[in-house]
């Protein structure tokens, strides 16, 4: 009898950790620390549930997209959109021809690298709100060496994404980029369409579960919208910090199944 019900609660789980997960990200971010490893527990192999994960989230990072456009800066967006579509195909690839072992044992510090990525989000994204607030002039970015710095971060997300979005900002502040709504909106931008590339590499090498993607993307979009309601009401100290703290309880729980 219990044995029978178990699936039903690993069920109900990704239900559950979808919905959040749909909140986090439309608050602060990291909604993939909880739907991921529950996409793991309903029994779905690791690879396909990095896949199924990315494709089930996707939508809500169009809808940022269409929501920020106003703010991109038009001269970078031809070298954002290559190094996207290049670095997330690549990073898919790589992804689908990685072995599930291997990548089962890289999940914990893949998972401790993202959080440590957007616990330093924090910090650094005040600074550089606090530049912004000083005018400067748009001066021009060279493309090249953007691109080169872009591909690998968009490879990473590609292959599994969390904490690539602090990247993407960390480097055209580097660059000169100084405005905060025009970093946050490019950001975004690539990180969709890195994931996009990445999405439809993944649909047609038949790496996604279906039936618990369509699920997961129901809630975390009906979570999505509740969070959206919310975010502006919440102290976003405390929602980083809530991240931060699952995120590593979250790849804890797998270095101890891993066994280091």
């Amino acid at each position: 009898m219990l044995s029978s019900l178990i699936p039903h609660w690993r069920y109900a789980w990704l239900v559950a950790a979808s919905s959040i997960a749909g909140v986090m990200n439309a608050m602060a971010g990291g909604g993939s620390f909880l739907s991921f490893p529950a996409m793991l527990g309903v029994g779905v192999l690791p690879i396909q549930a990095n896949a199924t994960n990315t494709v089930a989230l996707w939508p809500g990072q169009l809808t940022s997209v269409a929501a920020l456009h106003g703010d991109m800066r038009k001269d970078l967006l031809p070298v954002i959109c290559i190094a996207s579509a290049i670095g997330g195909v690549t990073g898919a690839m790589l992804l689908l021809h990685t072995r599930q072992l291997t990548f089962l044992h890289l999940i914990p510090w893949l998972l401790l690298g993202g959080t440590v990525l957007f616990g330093l989000s924090g910090p650094v994204s005040r600074r550089m709100r606090r530049r912004s607030a000083i005018p400067h002039a748009e001066r021009k970015i060279p493309s090249l060496p953007v691109f080169l710095a872009l591909l690998p971060i968009c490879f990473y997300i590609g292959y599994f994404g969390a904490g690539g979005g602090f990247l993407i900002m960390t480097v055209l502040a580097l660059f000169g980029v100084e405005e905060m709504h025009t970093l946050n909106s490019l950001k975004v931008l690539a990180a969709c369409l890195s994931n996009l590339s990445a999405v439809l590499t993944f649909v047609m090498s038949g790496a996604i579960v279906w039936k618990y993607c369509v699920v997961s993307m129901l809630f975390a979009g009906a979570g999505g919208y509740v969070g959206a309601q919310y975010a502006r009401r919440m102290n976003p100290g405390v929602l980083r910090a809530i991240v931060v703290v699952t995120g590593c309880v979250v790849a804890s729980y797998f270095f101890w199944k891993n066994g280091w």
